[in-house]
C-alpha cells in the first residue's frame, strides 16, 4: 500500500521564490502520473526504488529516463511529462513545486534543463541535507509560512550546490549587477509613481537593454515585472491589513483607484474588494472600504 502526504502552500504572493505544493509518497507498483503539464517547476527526489520518467525536451521530442534512488528529476513549466513507479521496486520520493522571480537563475545554476532533467549528486553530504530539507517541508503542516519559505530557500541552495551538472555563475557579470540594481530600485520605490524609464535611468541603461536583461532573468518585461510586484504587494495588504482598497492602491503606486482596480483584476481575475472577500484574514468589521 502507498504511503502519501500532500500539502498546498496557503500563501502564493511571495515574489522571489514561492512554494505551491509539497509532499512525500511511497508508491504502489506501476503507480503513474500524467501525461500532464505543470504551471511551475516541480522537483522529485527519489529516496528508494526506481521508476521511469517520460518528458518532452526543448525540441518537442519525448525522452525516456530510468531513475534510481539517490537521483531526482526536475519538471519545467508547461513541459509534458509522465512518470511511473517500477513494478518490482516502486520508488519512494519527496517533492516540492515552486516558482518565482529568482528561481530561473537558481535553476540555471543546477545545470538541469528540459532536455537534461535528471539530478545526480556531486556531494553526498549536501544531497542528504537536501533530502532532509524536503522531508522536513513535507512534514511542516504546522510551521509558519515564513518557516516553509525558509525551507524552500535552503532546498534551492542545496540543490544547486550538490548538482553534478552545477554551473558556477561568473562573478562580476554585468547583467547580474544590473538586474540586482533594478530589483532593489523596484523594491524601494514601487509605492512611488515610477515607470520603466525610471528603472532604466537608475541603472544607467537603455530601455532596450533593460528589457533584454529582464527577459533573461525573469521571463517578463520590466513593465510586467513592475505590475506583478505591485499587485503581489497589494494582495498581501488586502489579505493581512484593514487598509481600504483606495489606500492600498496608493500604497503600491496607484493614486487613481480605478486604475488600481483594473490592474488588480487583470492580474487576479477579481476586483480588489471581491478578492479580499475570498482571501482576506481580517474581519469585515475591522476594515473600511
Amino acid at each position: 500500500m502507498s504511503d502519501f502526504t500532500f500539502s498546498v502552500f496557503p500563501e502564493q504572493h511571495f515574489v522571489d521564490m514561492c512554494l505551491y505544493q509539497y509532499g512525500y509518497e511511497r508508491c504502489d507498483p506501476l503507480h503513474s502520473y500524467g501525461p500532464f503539464a505543470r504551471n511551475h517547476y516541480l522537483f522529485h527526489y527519489v529516496i528508494s526504488g526506481t521508476g521511469t520518467l517520460m518528458a518532452m525536451d526543448e525540441a518537442g521530442q519525448t525522452r525516456t529516463y530510468q531513475i534510481h534512488s539517490g537521483h531526482g528529476f526536475l519538471i519545467f513549466p508547461q513541459q509534458i511529462t509522465t512518470y511511473s513507479a517500477d513494478e518490482t521496486h516502486p520508488w519512494e520520493y519527496t517533492w516540492a513545486e515552486f516558482d518565482g522571480m529568482a528561481v530561473k537563475e537558481a535553476i540555471m545554476q543546477t545545470g538541469l534543463t528540459a532536455g537534461s532533467p535528471i539530478y545526480r549528486s556531486s556531494d553526498r553530504e549536501l544531497t542528504a541535507r537536501m533530502k532532509d530539507t524536503l522531508l522536513t517541508l513535507a512534514r511542516s503542516k504546522d510551521a509558519s509560512i515564513y518557516g516553509q519559505i525558509g525551507l524552500l530557500y535552503t532546498f534551492m541552495d542545496l540543490l544547486a550546490r550538490s548538482s553534478a551538472t552545477r554551473r558556477v555563475p561568473k562573478s562580476g557579470h554585468m547583467s547580474d549587477f544590473y538586474i540586482k540594481e533594478a530589483f532593489t530600485f523596484v523594491e524601494q520605490n514601487f509605492h512611488n509613481p515610477i515607470g520603466v524609464e525610471d528603472i532604466a535611468d537608475f541603472c544607467s541603461l537603455s530601455r532596450g537593454y533593460l528589457n533584454k536583461v529582464f527577459k533573461k532573468y525573469t521571463g517578463m518585461s520590466p513593465q510586467e515585472f513592475l505590475i506583478h510586484y505591485r499587485m503581489s504587494k497589494a494582495a498581501q495588504l488586502l489579505k493581512l491589513t484593514e487598509l481600504s482598497v483606495g489606500n492600498i492602491g496608493k500604497a503600491v503606486g496607484y493614486p487613481n483607484p480605478l486604475h488600481f482596480s483594473r490592474a488588480f483584476k487583470t492580474s487576479y481575475g477579481l476586483s480588489p474588494a471581491n478578492w479580499r472577500k475570498e482571501n482576506g484574514t481580517v474581519s469585515d468589521a475591522g476594515r473600511a472600504e
